[in-house]
């Protein structure tokens, strides 16, 4: 690339690459950019080298969606410049429309370098100590989300830099200032809160108050016609913005929201001794958002559909808002007050939201067994991971920044808590609080790593801190435990390493021994390979259950006699955590086919039709779904169907709860196969209520696209009549997306997924997964085979252009219907023949062919 010599004119980017439009007297010589992203070196030299950072930044939003978004910013700072071995690089790397068409260092036009998405600023143009440089841009929009009559930013984890000039990584906190011209009718909202309002002409300008420090990933602002609705709980004032057409939905919901907020902010403030830390609390329901939240430091996004609930919500709904309510107002503390230093420990932040998140909503749901509950809402989702070729750390190596989005997924979000839980079980909880404490304290509105909090809780325990965490968060897969009687009261406690790496995981388990008259518990901490245990009561005994509390990780593999009576018995442990973990551990044995998926499944509705714990529940449900469509072959299947089908019928006018029928009818018409029962399935959408149980619009809409692809000479019936029956604009333009994917017409369903080549087809991230799940359902297996290979050569692509979920989510939908020999070769085949493929992609294939390696073994 061309150095930029003379005044600067204009910098663009076009097509992805950066061209420089120059002055003359140019020369094809200069200095040596850092390379695409934004690099581990390049991140602690810009650390070492800048302080004192503060943007004040504007954007000018036209009515037009086709209009370009301009931008103005300051960017002020201090500078030590014996830091720096090269010129200082700010980071924009905004896509088509970006441009650079002013640059000024200190007052000055500034000569510079636009290299691998980076303005580099010559040092001769810079200082020591304080320095301004401001910049005329037009922005990038990629980030920013931008609709007919709204946007919003999303700028994590290397996403602000695609919208404007800034040194994006997160341990470069700064004050943020904004400046929003919008057209007239729209209203905004940002981090900071307002302070000026006013019309500019024909736009509205929007004045926001510079924030507390923050990384640009918690930088964000969202804009456009909203409704606002305000309220107070426990003396605490909220706003938050929407777009929902349905008044009473939102009238409906608005106090618990409330509440909810105001419930989590107050245990947090009593459980970390430091009050709220930032001006005010808005959210905004978003239609649609990529994430269920995201936690923007006084401007939390939402998507809308995970809070306003319809009028009869499941139990398992309301547990899901509460939690994640709760998830994203922990990390005003963990994460916004003080941020990971790397993205490497990007898990710490979403460990202690998940963490905080489950003590706080035991309050609000005394109904509930919360062991039970953090049990399914962990457990199951990281042994999917951690029992894959795909699994990997907690903590995962970083060299850049672009790289950060594979970080995410279950080993951070669901094992990491896990292993958290285990950690206050050592410390206890009185001196984990304390130790959390004096993290939050001492690196206030700063970073810290992992390091920097063990180092603080290593010194409250007697265990080494820093061994332990190198197994369990620093290192992949979970131990194989199992119990070998010696003798009529002896027992070995035994851990194996799966990948034959003499590995051993510490950790207390405790083993539970089911008896007719009496049964017994025996807790041990096994730390070594074979832990002999003397005096336990096992002559006779049918089962020893490895795990039974629900705290213990691992596989537990149990003997077959154990698995041949576990079948027949596990609706008659007593303990709804034993259940849990019972149906865990024979899941698991299913996977290794150490059991049938016949008697799997007789045993799943022998349990389904006693199980009164809602969680166990819809669990087993689940089961019962996966092993339906994944381990029956299609003859097996139309054999079982019918008593299948009656017996979910039977167990659905038995329960009365509204949340249990609402969940054993999301299992009815997924598995529904036979005239009769579709029938019925039909009638009670065609009512939209049964015995006194009403369907929610969404639930009408799900059954409709399920009755649309099990009945493809009735597709234009059911697609017109439920299309009629939403009223929301936005709701129906998804609709008709998802109906494309379950077409009767082959060449409709081709032209569908070939549009998804287009990244403007790909926008709605939510809309394309579901449109996938029924595109690549069993039903359609045969014939949407021929769509593995090319979505598999898309996934580059989908990562480049997508969030931080999209690709995971694009493998699990284009994956999670297939069982056949056939398919699984095809995404063997893949690997095989790209040996250099990415690595971060390559494991979250193997991760997402987990199941379908599986099932492709299988003999039913």
């Amino acid at each position: 690339m061309p150095i930029l010599c003379g005044p600067l004119r204009r910098l663009r980017l076009c097509g992805g690459t950066l061209l420089l439009l120059l002055s003359s007297g140019c020369t094809p010589n200069g200095p040596q950019g850092p390379g695409a992203g934004v690099s581990l070196e390049l991140a602690q030299e810009r650390s070492a080298a800048l302080d004192n950072l503060r943007y004040a930044v504007s954007f000018v939003v036209p009515a037009e969606q086709s209009r370009a978004i301009d931008g103005r910013q300051r960017v002020q700072f201090d500078l030590d410049k014996g830091a720096l071995e090269r010129p200082l690089t700010l980071d924009f790397n905004a896509g088509d429309r970006a441009a650079i068409s002013a640059l000024r260092a200190n007052g000055s036009e500034s000569p510079g370098v636009l290299r691998d998405g980076h303005v580099l600023i010559p040092l001769e143009a810079l200082r020591d100590g304080s320095n301004t440089i401001e910049i005329d841009f037009t922005a990038g929009e990629q980030p920013l989300n931008r609709h007919a009559e709204y946007l919003y930013s999303l700028f994590v984890p290397d996403r602000a830099s695609r919208a404007f000039p800034c040194f994006d990584q997160p341990d470069l906190k700064a004050s943020f200032e904004l400046t929003l011209e919008v057209p007239p009718d729209w209203s905004a909202v940002s981090n900071a809160p307002v302070v000026s309002s006013e019309l500019a002409g024909t736009r509205k300008r929007i004045r926001f108050a510079p924030t507390k420090p923050l990384p640009t990933y918690l930088f964000a602002f969202a804009a456009g016609r909203f409704e606002v609705v305000e309220g107070e709980s426990r003396g605490r004032f909220f706003r938050f913005f929407h777009r929902e057409t349905e008044e009473e939905k939102v009238t409906r919901n608005s106090d618990q929201l409330f509440e909810l907020h105001a419930g989590a902010l107050e245990w947090l403030e009593q459980y970390t001794a430091i009050a709220y830390p930032f001006e005010k609390f808005d959210f905004v329901l978003l239609p649609d958002f990529q994430f269920g939240g995201m936690e923007h430091p006084g401007a939390v996004f939402y998507r809308a559909s995970s809070l306003l609930l319809d009028a009869s919500p499941r139990q398992q709904q309301l547990l899901g808002r509460a939690s994640l309510i709760a998830h994203e107002t922990a990390h005003m503390w963990f994460g916004d007050l003080v941020t990971m230093r790397w993205f490497n420990d990007v898990w710490t932040k979403e460990v202690f939201a998940n963490f905080m998140a489950a003590k706080i909503v035991n309050p609000v749901f005394p109904e509930l067994d919360h062991d039970v509950r953090f049990y399914l809402s962990h457990y199951p989702r990281a042994y999917e991971i951690d029992r894959s070729a795909g699994t990997h750390a907690i903590r995962q190596p970083l060299d850049n920044l672009a790289r950060a989005a594979s970080l995410y997924g279950a080993i951070i979000y669901q094992k990491a808590p896990i292993v958290m839980n285990h950690l206050e079980r050592i410390l206890g909880p009185e001196k984990m609080r304390e130790g959390l404490r004096e993290y939050l304290s001492r690196h206030r509105f700063a970073n810290a790593t992992w390091p920097d909090l063990i180092e603080i809780l290593d010194r409250r325990s007697e265990t080494d801190l820093a061994a332990w965490s190198r197994i369990w968060v620093e290192d992949a897969g979970r131990p194989t435990v199992f119990v070998e009687r010696t003798s009529g009261r002896s027992i070995s406690v035994n851990q194996e390493d799966p990948q034959l790496r003499a590995r051993l995981w510490p950790q207390a388990i405790q083993l539970f021994i089911p008896g007719s008259a009496t049964a017994s518990r025996v807790e041990v901490f096994l730390d070594r390979r074979n832990l002999a245990v003397d005096g336990v009561a096992v002559d006779g005994a049918a089962l020893v259950l490895p795990g039974a509390d629900g705290a213990a990780y691992g596989r537990f593999r149990l003997s077959q006699q154990e698995r041949d009576y576990l079948l027949q018995n596990v609706a008659d442990l007593t303990g709804p955590v034993e259940r849990a973990v019972a149906w865990e551990i024979l899941w698991d044995a299913l996977l290794e086919h150490e059991i049938e998926a016949n008697d799997f499944l007789e045993a799943l509705l022998a349990s389904i039709a006693r199980e009164a714990v809602i969680l166990n529940l819809n669990r087993q449900l689940d089961h019962l779904e996966n092993v339906y469509w994944g381990f029956f072959d299609s003859a097996l299947r139309r054999s079982r169907v019918s008593a299948l089908e009656e017996s979910l019928w039977s167990l659905l006018e038995s329960r009365k709860e509204p949340g249990e029928r609402s969940q054993i009818f999301i299992t009815l018409r997924r598995v529904a196969l036979t005239s009769s029962s579709l029938d019925r399935v039909e009638a009670i959408w065609q009512a939209a209520e049964w015995d006194g149980w009403k369907l929610s619009e969404d639930d009408q809409t799900d059954t409709a696209l399920e009755l649309a692809l099990k009945r493809p000479a009735e597709y234009e019936r059911l697609i017109s009549v439920q299309r009629a029956r939403i009223e929301s604009p936005f709701r129906k333009q998804r609709f008709d997306f998802v109906a494309q994917a379950l077409s009767p017409d082959r060449a409709t369903r081709r032209d569908f997924f070939e549009g998804l080549r287009n990244p403007q087809r790909r926008v709605h991230e939510p809309w394309v997964i579901e449109a996938l799940s029924y595109l690549h359902h069993p039903l359609r297996a045969a014939e949407s085979e021929r769509f593995i290979l090319p979505a598999l050569m898309m996934l580059e692509e989908i990562e480049r252009t997508g969030d931080i979920f999209f690709p995971k989510r694009w493998l699990d939908a284009t994956l999670g219907g297939y069982r056949s020999q056939a398919a699984a070769a095809i995404v063997r085949d893949f690997l095989e023949q790209h040996p250099d493929y990415p690595q971060r992609l390559r494991l979250k294939i193997l991760q997402s062919a987990d199941l379908l390696y599986r099932r492709s073994h299988t003999n039913r």
